[in-house]
């Protein structure tokens, strides 16, 4: 497989460089580049070097202190909530860290679009409105062609109330022809994670399939967006190599997107390392502890303030609180990371039981089993609002018109009203007596962040809609 893009944008030398540079400056440069940063209009990868390395509490505070005021300034108190959705466990690539390796004794399972179908109404459930659809790379047994009749089945499933609005995709590397297919089948944001930026330790990580082609992973988002995708999802998997180097990679990769398409990634998630089928946790010398991945997601933050930030239910619940106010902007909310677990899960939660575990294995353990309306009223309970938008996507502000709209603060006028709405949703449709409650007390609360008195009347008119039946209000 080749790429016409080069993957040399990823310049090692230079990262390197960077680092060594900003291992030891002064204090007062520090705390300009931190000051820099509380403008809200980003961060040079060597500035990121910089900070990326402290490790002196005093400055570490201002760098949390100064992420919690840009996501403030930006998101509010929003957190938008996806589920992802695992449907093959067939792969023929032998990471080392994945559940789904293919050398290993996973149990294989492909669900049919009747199963994907009962997931899906399950998920609708749960109240998800979007989703994030997942499998291991098997060109074989799971074509595109597969995959374009599961977000066909999956837009086209409808419960009581429920539908999947926003359905995000993350697959494997494909060509440009590929990726224009999945826009004409409606696409939100194609999603890749690099894994590791740093070309030795990815070949270790890859020894075997079509994923060890390290030029075509890496460029991979680059075709997407040749392919008409404007919005796309980067990440690396934290704990792989020195986060040190990855973090200033991730920026490098970001730069040049930017300088090739005009814009950077819509979003970015921040996975790290965690147990998984047949895969040994000692053998990673590379894995980040908690006090690391804050710096490293506070750290982002700065780098790229209108960039949203992905946290997975990897993180167990007290320490997501950590990070969500470091600079997190979604999370997935009760995740089954196996094949076909959302309908047990629905089930369980119908019993009034704890998930068992499903019958198949999953990519990687999950940290956090609370249920999607545990997680939502918690959320409500911490000040924040939790929020099913999918409206910038149905409205076209996308790729760089969301971000030019996100720069000039106008973005605010319809974020805000849309979280409220589809938390109103939620409300009337799935939600426990305790946490409607709540979740009513949260909406008359953030109703007085919009500052705009049309759009906040305009907003209380639509939440009555909702109370009388009407659905799918945005802005």
């Amino acid at each position: 497989m080749d790429s016409k893009y080069s993957a040399d944008f990823i310049d090692e030398p230079l990262i390197h460089q960077y680092l060594r540079e900003t291992a030891d400056l002064p204090r007062e440069e520090i705390e300009g580049i931190i000051a820099k940063a509380g403008d809200a209009k980003g961060l040079t990868p060597r500035e990121v070097a910089a900070l990326i390395q402290l490790e002196d509490k005093e400055l570490l505070d201002k760098v949390f202190n100064t992420a919690l005021a840009i996501k403030q300034k930006i998101y509010g108190k929003r957190l938008v909530l996806f589920a992802p959705l695992y449907i093959s466990s067939y792969c023929v690539n032998d990471c080392v860290y994945c559940g789904y390796h293919c050398s290993g004794d996973a149990v294989r399972k492909k669900l049919t679009m009747d199963e994907i179908r009962e997931e899906v109404e399950a998920i609708e459930e749960l109240g998800h409105k979007r989703i994030m659809l997942d499998m291991g790379e098997d060109p074989v047994r799971t074509p595109i062609e597969y995959v374009l009749e599961a977000m066909k089945t999956i837009y086209a499933t409808i419960k009581d109330n429920g539908a999947i609005r926003r359905i995000n995709v993350q697959i494997a590397a494909t060509t440009v022809e590929e990726y224009k297919m999945l826009k004409a089948a409606g696409i939100g944001t194609y999603v890749l994670f690099e894994e590791t930026f740093h070309r030795e330790t990815y070949a270790k990580m890859h020894p075997k399939g079509p994923k060890r082609n390290y030029d075509w992973h890496t460029t991979a988002l680059l075709r997407a967006m040749e392919g008409g995708i404007d919005d796309v999802g980067t990440g690396v998997l934290y704990g792989l190599y020195d986060y040190h180097f990855e973090v200033v990679a991730q920026m490098l990769s970001i730069r040049h997107q930017e300088e090739v398409f005009g814009v950077g990634p819509h979003t970015i998630s921040v996975p790290r390392m965690r147990m998984a089928n047949e895969v040994d946790l000692h053998k990673f010398p590379y894995l980040v502890n908690d006090d690391q991945f804050k710096k490293i997601v506070a750290v982002l933050r700065l780098a790229v303030p209108y960039t949203g930030m992905i946290i997975s239910t990897r993180e167990e619940p007290a320490y997501r609180d950590q990070i969500i106010d470091l600079g997190i902007s979604q999370m997935s909310s009760g995740s089954c990371v196996g094949i076909g677990g959302y309908k047990k899960h629905l089930e369980a939660i119908r019993k009034g039981k704890q998930e068992g575990a499903p019958d198949n294995t999953p990519q990687f353990d999950v940290g956090d089993h609370r249920t999607p309306d545990e997680i939502l009223r918690h959320i409500c309970e911490s000040g924040y609002i939790p929020s099913y938008c999918t409206a910038c996507y149905r409205k076209g502000r996308t790729g760089d018109r969301f971000m030019s709209l996100a720069k000039t603060g106008q973005i605010q006028n319809t974020c805000q009203p849309n979280a409220l709405l589809t938390l109103k949703e939620y409300l009337m449709d799935y939600a426990t007596p305790e946490t409607r409650a709540i979740g009513e007390k949260a909406i008359v609360e953030h109703l007085k962040d919009i500052t705009n008195p049309k759009i906040r009347d305009l907003t209380i008119q639509e939440l009555k809609k909702i109370e009388t039946g009407t659905r799918d209000l945005y802005f």
